[in-house]
């Protein structure tokens, strides 16, 4: 029979880290340890902050079914018993990484994957222009991502792009504009190069971007969840940003890999605040991914043990002894 343990943690950041709405202090997350014939597997999981998750929420949503975890429940079932959502998560990665090291292999070699170099994205948070970029200047990675809000938004990109001519720059309005905000911004933007605009409308109020004729790609984040509701935003994005956080682990967001890949849509990977545990199973979903923003630990001032190294951008796989 199996153990299952859960742990609450807070990570202190360096800094807050400011978006559109919400401003971070720390990482508050979920740890679901899952123990069976003296091997463990671990899964981290931060919620969804914007659909209002709690580590109260996800703890109890565990509770509720560690009886059945102990018997030996598996992945696909856990699909049926809970939402998607931080709690699935937590416990999905828990089963992968359980998984692999009872088999003796990478949770990538399960499903046939053989590794590429992975160069994350570094954020730059909401701030003065200014101060944006003199951030920009100090990242070492050649891809910057850029969180913007519907205060000048045009007056802060171009502060970074001036700052940092030479990188792959992508921008995150965190559902901040309005669609007449988008088509004014949006050629300005192709302009100073950007590379992608990601969610520029709020959740639930985009269907004006069906037949807009965008000159910078368009990538859905809160807009898309899970599988249930890749069809619409297929309709109106082009590029999906798959965070484990929001699919409810890796099992669900390999599902959303397939029907991306089936229907032509390009792939981003993110995070939510974490350590390098929850940066770990993305890794996977970064193999098949145009941009990777996995950068969580990099705000964090400190990680976990075995964690992953970032080098100017370019990210290491986790060790066994990390995960997976």
């Amino acid at each position: 029979m199996r153990t299952v343990a859960i742990s609450s943690e807070s990570w202190e950041m360096t800094v807050p880290f400011r978006i559109t709405g919400h401003t971070f202090s720390s990482a508050n997350n979920i740890v679901v340890s899952i123990t069976e014939e003296g091997v463990t597997g671990r899964g981290e999981a931060a919620g969804v902050f914007y659909l209002n998750e709690t580590v109260e929420e996800m703890v109890q949503q565990v509770e509720s079914i560690r009886d059945d975890l102990t018997r030996g429940m598996e992945r696909e079932e856990l699909q049926q018993r809970l939402p998607a959502g931080g709690a699935r998560n937590a416990i999905d990665c828990a089963l992968w990484d359980l998984e692999a090291k009872r088999c003796g292999q990478r949770a990538w070699e399960l499903i046939g994957l053989s590794l590429k170099e992975t160069v994350s994205f570094e954020t730059v948070g909401l701030d003065a222009p200014d101060k944006m970029a003199a951030i920009a200047r100090s990242l070492t990675s050649p891809n910057i991502k850029v969180k913007l809000n519907a205060d000048d938004p045009l007056t802060r990109i171009t502060a970074v792009r001036n700052a940092r001519p030479d990188a792959l720059i992508i921008v995150d309005a965190n559902q901040g504009w309005n669609m007449n905000q988008l088509a004014d911004l949006a050629p300005q933007f192709a302009a100073l190069n950007i590379a992608m605009i990601e969610q520029p409308l709020p959740r639930n109020q985009d269907a004006e971007l069906e037949g807009f004729d965008s000159p910078v790609v368009l990538c859905a984040d809160e807009s898309c969840i899970d599988t249930s509701e890749f069809r619409l935003a297929a309709d109106r994005y082009n590029m999906i940003n798959i965070k484990l956080d929001k699919t409810g682990g890796l099992t669900e967001a390999l599902k959303l890999v397939q029907m991306a890949q089936a229907s032509g849509v390009e792939l981003m990977v993110g995070n939510m605040l974490g350590t390098s545990l929850a940066m770990a199973p993305g890794f996977v979903i970064a193999q098949f991914c145009r941009f990777v923003d996995l950068d969580g630990p990099l705000y964090l001032r400190s990680d976990r043990d075995h964690a992953m190294t970032y080098s100017r951008g370019l990210v290491s796989a986790p060790e066994t002894k990390l995960w997976g």
